[in-house]
């Protein structure tokens, strides 16, 4: 549900409300349609708001958000001028007898705003406009101009009101479109407006410590940070007490250089997330901050929210749990790579001072996280799906890819953030922002291991859903198809969200989950930084607001984060897609990863991570076959190959 309708059920102040909203607010008000109490507003009780369903014969519906509720049936009539996925408030009728109805009084959020089309001939040599995600004819129009006059595959962004077109992308026979396209459909932005700019620029460039004399200084302290080689922003720095056993997980303090409502606040908060496609991210925050006063690079003082974790030497539980403001100043910049090989060879080449300082603390720190993980994969899961990278040239075509795995050095900083973002989900109670993951039914993981005895996958001995997934995995492991199984496994899981109360972390194994470690990039982490910040200061008003909120906020950024999700996956799909352009009529080897009516395989290629259609082929799952790519469509990054034979 959308932040706003949740605020219509909970309840809210009018200043809580974000701009975008504040339109629906007034109607609603002038239509008696929510009402004040105890000062906060609410919808009164003969409405109710959700999101519109419309099916093939006109009907509408709006879910039910309680158990007590039922589903409101909307005739056609009744829906007015709202479309299929709007979040509408409706009134119950009352008078009609059978099944419970109602009509729509105002649509508070649109479904789509605009829409992506391109220009097309078919089979037949006739124009049309078709939808790009649903690949359905569609109309558009443009002052003074006939679109026929555009190249056939001309991309075109319309909006869905009044079919108006609002930008020309370019078209389908360019690469460069494709940022274009992803980006749009998923409603992800690029440039930031002239207001957040101005605000960055007037940010601070250097910390100056004698400004910020109440911050606890570690500036002494040998802190590092580990990322990829091509990271231009870092979020967390670590440092860890040999003698005490004490890890200190250093994180940027964006919080201290965005202010609540502020222009970048505002926008962070429409964003929700920065988004990586392979060549370029498109960040949450402007880079004056996401890559400078915030980054924490090396040999600068820099604003830091620490969590300091006590260890016991025996069981590794944390024995004390602390936060606080800070001042540092990390002494090395390290790369994933480096400390691999680092850890390899035991740092025998390290010559610098410093450097041999930081890894006296961090060789036998990748030994004690070596145990944690090992500690937790007791109650969680380790899920050996594959990450394929892809590499694009200038031109925005497809160079090659490769798979990405888990190295030491990966497993050393995920196992330190994972005891600092369970440290944060404990700071804040049972009410807040959380990162949860619920247990899978157990109906669901029965129906894959139905699936899966057709390739003679069989389990019997089971009690529950974890040990289900264990004794799958363990066959699968002694089979050879470890991550293929594992795959499917996390399509049967539900996904991971964030919740106002705590519901724990299946996958993780964790009681208590929450995203602390990454500020700069997850809107999430700023506001868990605001909550403790709030609690820390006893700040009775900050932190009343933001939990009257809590709600709103953690379906926003869960929404924000699949569009952002779906962005880097369209956009990955559309470069497989464009080599694929120029493979057809290549016969190839494959693996079978859904059997079936509609089949899918994936190329056994020098690009990995080609995903082509069979229609109707009777193969079995993980089969190995030959296929041959016969069309391709860009628009819909759709591949469709032929069956050749299997392979023996």
């Amino acid at each position: 549900m959308s932040p706003f309708a949740i605020q219509l059920q909970n309840g809210f102040l009018e200043s809580d409300l974000e701009l975008e909203d504040k339109n629906s607010f007034q109607s609603l008000k002038q239509m008696s349609v929510i009402e004040e109490i105890d000062g906060l507003w609410k919808l009164k009780s003969l409405y109710r708001v959700g999101r519109l369903y419309i099916n093939k014969q006109g009907k509408g519906f709006v879910e039910a958000s309680t158990a007590e509720q039922k589903d409101l049936l909307i005739e056609p009539d009744d829906i007015g001028d709202a479309n299929h996925g709007d979040v509408v408030v409706v009134k119950r009728i009352i008078a009609r007898r059978g099944r419970a109805s109602a009509k729509v009084v105002l649509v508070v959020k649109q479904a789509h705003i605009f829409n992506i089309l391109y220009t097309n001939r078919n089979e037949v040599d006739t124009f049309e406009i078709l939808n790009i995600k649903t690949g359905l004819p569609s109309h558009a129009v443009m002052e003074g101009m006939d679109l026929k006059a555009f190249k056939i595959g001309t991309v075109l962004k319309v909006d869905s009101l009044t079919d108006r077109v609002l930008e020309v992308f370019g078209d389908l026979s360019d690469p460069k479109v494709d940022e274009k396209i992803s980006l749009a459909l998923y409603n992800r932005a690029d440039k930031f407006e002239q207001d957040c700019i101005d605000q960055a620029k007037k940010v601070e460039k250097f910390v100056n410590a004698d400004k910020h004399p109440n911050r606890i200084d570690l500036r002494e302290l040998d802190f590092c940070t580990i990322d990829p080689v091509t990271a231009k922003d870092f979020d967390d720095a670590i440092y860890f007490d040999i003698k005490t056993y004490t890890l200190f997980v250093a994180i940027a303090d964006v919080s201290h250089y965005v202010d609540y409502f502020s222009p970048i606040d505002q926008e962070a908060k429409r964003r929700g997330f920065t988004t990586y496609f392979p060549h370029k991210s498109f960040p949450m925050l402007p880079r004056e901050l996401s890559e400078n006063i915030c980054s924490l690079k090396p040999h600068e003082d820099r604003l830091a929210f620490v969590s300091k974790i006590k260890l016991d030497r025996d069981t590794l539980l944390p024995l004390k749990e602390e936060f606080f403001e800070a001042i540092i100043h990390s002494k090395r910049r390290f790369n994933y790579d480096e400390i691999d090989k680092i850890i390899e060879n035991s740092g025998v080449d390290i010559i610098k001072e410093h450097e041999k300082r930081i890894l006296d603390y961090l060789l036998p720190l990748q030994k004690i996280t070596q145990r944690l993980r090992t500690k937790r994969l007791k109650d969680g899961f380790d899920f050996r799906s594959e990450e394929i990278k892809l590499t694009i040239d200038s031109e925005h075509n497809l160079v090659k890819t490769q798979i990405e795995t888990g190295t030491p050095s990966h497993s050393l900083i995920e196992e330190c953030m994972l005891l600092a973002n369970q440290a944060s989900a404990k700071r804040i109670g049972d009410y807040g922002i959380f990162r949860v993951h619920l247990p899978p039914q157990l109906s669901k993981l029965e129906e894959l291991l139905q699936e899966l005895a057709s390739i003679g996958l069989f389990v019997k001995d089971y009690d529950d859903s974890p040990s289900l997934i264990r004794a799958i995995q363990k066959e699968a492991d002694s089979m050879g198809i470890a991550s293929e199984v594992d795959e499917m496994i996390i399509k049967s899981l539900k996904q991971a969200t964030y919740s106002a109360t705590n519901e724990g972390h299946f996958g993780l194994g964790f009681s208590h989950y929450s995203h602390f470690t990454s500020p700069i990039r997850r809107y999430s982490d700023l506001i868990l930084h605001r909550l403790i910040k709030a609690d820390l200061k006893d700040d009775k008003e900050q932190k009343e607001y933001l939990l009257r909120n809590i709600e709103p906020i953690c379906a926003r950024v869960s929404e924000l984060e699949r569009e952002s999700t779906k962005a880097e996956w369209d956009f990955r799909d559309r470069k497989l897609c464009r080599w694929a352009e120029t493979q057809k009529g290549v016969e190839f080897e494959a693996h079978i990863v859904e059997a079936g009516e509609n089949a899918k395989a994936v190329l056994d290629a020098d690009i990995k991570g080609v995903s082509v259609n069979l229609r109707g082929d009777s193969v079995m799952l993980f089969d190995r076959v030959r296929v041959k790519i016969l069309e391709v469509n860009i628009a819909m990054a759709h591949i469709q190959a032929e069956f050749i034979s299997k392979v023996i």
